[in-house]
């Protein structure tokens, strides 16, 4: 039995093998990681996150998704969520009623068919628990009970996450369930970058999944106050039976009226393409919280944008591109949780982290990719953008990217509030405006990330390590400082300090 189920979750995935992926993304990812003292890091489960990335004749599929307790679901919907979409649902006729409402038919679809699946495990879990006795010394036979039903357990258990996108008819239409996160880039004839975030992540933190809630009768207070539901702080995913099927059991969401955690889409679109030029940003929830634990969570789609830019400069692939970025930000977060300062504690892991990259008219020449050739200034404006948000926010960055070929995979972040912007030649740094009262720079030393250098005309290239090799002599500063020093302190010839 538990053989044809797994035939029956594996045998989707002919669907889609003759899809064609699409040549206009890159993706990069890294595995999950915890740190021991000395910093080394170890992964303490299989990779759970999963990605497609298709195109057809009529349109292009995205899609990051998040998995927890194993890898099942995103996997599964990975696979047949694009089967769902792509074999002949859409048209370039459909307005963007149709668009959304395909697009929502078909995560419902998804999840009764992941549930489908896994029918025959929850009735045989069923089944068992019935035979296990209350209060009896355990016997050889309940002790093989108990050891199927813990098989049971990690066969059925696990949802994910997902945030998708869909471009039609020169259009973008983006669905999330969970807390990914979208970030379209579009690059203005002026030369700026006005990035906007879509949407906003499904946690008790948002104010409009609060609203829900409470529609069903669960106490908007009490699920802010209480963060995790059910182990994860998402309020909308697919699968995870738990929270489907038992939710009357768990203290939380015990009052609801109906089903809480739900796996409906929010749709954002259709927005016009026509005569963009930019990149598209579809990331899992690991690499976001990563940056944020790194950070803080005040700029992290300013860095991430910033970092992007960077990496496409100098990269001759989307993918070497998007693998880099993820590195910056696996490197950087490594990197504040060994400087003992002061977000160093909530570095101390990391999940599985993907980042999908889709160029929008973005320029290439001689196989790169040179949104800043020539070194000009690129003004970056980060709006916060949601439909159902009154959120005022909006912040204005402003970066000076040196000419291609000067940037290097660097450590540190310089930003400063209300400074002047630099000019081309200057070290790069981030020039941060905000219209709210209370804005932070996102760091401001030496061991918290930034994210360029210069070291001449060329770019510095890490070691086995990952590391930078330093490119300022000291040795003639030591010389003179030990001269200067040698008499009050006895020590001739004394280098100065290590």
């Amino acid at each position: 039995m538990a053989a044809q189920r797994s035939n029956l979750m594996q045998s989707h995935q002919s669907w889609t093998d003759a899809l064609p992926l699409c040549q206009l993304c890159g993706v990069g990812s890294a595995p999950n990681c915890v740190y021991g003292p000395d910093g080394q890091g170890t992964q303490s489960h299989p990779n759970e996150d999963g990605h497609f990335c298709f195109s057809t004749e009529c349109c292009f599929l995205y899609g990051v998704f998040n998995g927890f307790d194993g890898s099942r679901v995103a996997s599964f919907v990975s696979q047949r969520l694009a089967a769902e979409l792509l074999l002949g649902q859409l048209s370039t006729g459909h307005t963007d009623a149709d668009v959304g409402r395909i697009l929502s038919q078909a995560f419902d679809v998804v999840e009764k068919s992941y549930f489908e699946t896994i029918d025959d495990a929850l009735a045989e879990k069923a089944n068992l628990q019935t035979q296990l006795p209350e209060g009896v010394y355990p016997s050889a036979q309940t002790q093989k009970i108990a050891e199927r039903l813990k098989a049971l357990e990690q066969e059925v258990s696990g949802g994910a996450t997902a945030i998708v996108a869909l471009i039609l008819n020169d259009k973008l239409y983006i669905a999330n369930v969970g807390t990914n996160r979208a970030l379209l880039c579009k690059t203005t004839t002026d030369g700026q970058n006005h990035v906007i975030q879509i949407g906003r992540a499904h946690t008790p933190d948002n104010d409009d999944e609060l609203s829900r809630l409470a529609q069903l009768g669960l106490d908007p207070v009490r699920l802010r106050q209480t963060g995790l539901i059910s182990g994860q702080s998402s309020t909308r995913r697919i699968g995870d039976y738990k929270v489907k099927f038992n939710y009357t059991d768990i203290d939380v969401l015990s009052a609801a009226k109906q089903k809480p955690i739900i796996s409906e889409p929010e749709i954002h679109g259709g927005q016009s393409l026509e005569g963009v030029m930019g990149f598209l940003l579809l990331m899992s929830e690991g690499l976001i919280k990563a940056l944020e634990s790194a950070h803080g969570p005040e700029q992290v789609n300013q860095e991430m944008v910033a970092m992007v830019v960077a990496e496409l400069a100098q990269q001759s692939s989307l993918e070497a591109a998007a693998q880099s970025v993820v590195e910056r930000v696996k490197r950087l977060h490594h990197d504040v949780y060994m400087s003992g300062r002061q977000r160093a504690p909530h570095c101390g892991r990391h999940e599985d982290m993907t980042l999908l990259i889709r160029v929008i008219n973005y320029t290439l020449a001689d196989g790169s990719l040179t949104p800043t050739q020539g070194g000009r200034i690129y003004p970056v404006s980060v709006p916060y953008s949601n439909h159902q948000s009154t959120s005022k926010t909006s912040v204005m960055l402003s970066l000076v990217m040196p000419a291609q070929g000067t940037l290097t995979n660097g450590s540190n972040t310089a930003s400063t509030l209300e400074g002047d912007t630099p000019t081309a030649g200057q070290s790069p740094t981030a020039t941060l405006q905000s219209s709210t009262t209370h804005t932070q720079s996102s760091s401001s030393s030496s061991g918290d990330g930034s994210l360029f250098r210069q070291r001449g005309s060329q770019a510095a290239q890490p070691d086995e390590t990952g590391r930078v090799p330093p490119y300022v002599d000291f040795t003639q500063f030591y010389r003179l400082w030990g001269s200067d020093h040698s008499e009050g302190q006895g020590l001739s010839g004394d280098p100065g300090p290590q």
